[in-house]
């Protein structure tokens, strides 16, 4: 088995989330009853985001390192206030926010991004070894959206 250089391993996250979910990839075949799939693969890495629901949505992302799980997130997302964002708009916010979050080469916090009328905020203690976060979107100062996020390294 080769041996996994970190540094490696946190570029391919960040690549495999914009290449998902963000990058509108094609959904795979779902291994559980109504979850939405996303798959990437660039060996010896190999990365799956799995979700359930909509415009509240719960999921976990695994990267494996060959045939081995090393990195893991969970992540649980919701609407606030349904009568100031819908669940689209609040993915166009995510997703172009996201898209320059990676652009930077990185997939945690410490970031705001403007849409439209909407903000875009991360938050986040840790590095990709060990974190947890919360991502959020203001509306003209409101809070419409939220979601928490926890994860990092799998050891043997």
């Amino acid at each position: 088995m080769a041996e996994m250089a970190l540094a490696d391993l946190e570029k391919f996250i960040v690549e495999a989330k914009s290449y998902t979910y963000v990058g509108d990839g094609k959904k795979s075949l779902s291994y559980r009853p109504n979850t939405i799939d996303l798959q990437y693969h660039n060996p010896p890495f190999a990365y799956l985001d799995s979700y359930f629901g909509g415009t509240d949505f719960i999921g976990q992302e695994v990267v494996y390192f060959e045939t081995r799980p090393v990195w893991v997130m969970n992540y649980y997302g919701y609407i606030l206030r349904p009568d100031l964002i819908e669940a689209a708009q609040a993915g166009k916010v995510i997703k172009a926010s996201l898209s320059q979050l990676y652009l930077e080469g990185r997939f945690l916090g410490g970031f705001e991004y403007p849409v439209d009328q909407y903000t875009y905020t991360d938050t986040n203690e840790g590095d990709f070894t060990h974190f947890k976060g919360l991502e959020w979107i203001t509306y003209r100062g409101e809070r419409v959206y939220e979601l928490v996020y926890h994860g990092g390294l799998v050891k043997p």
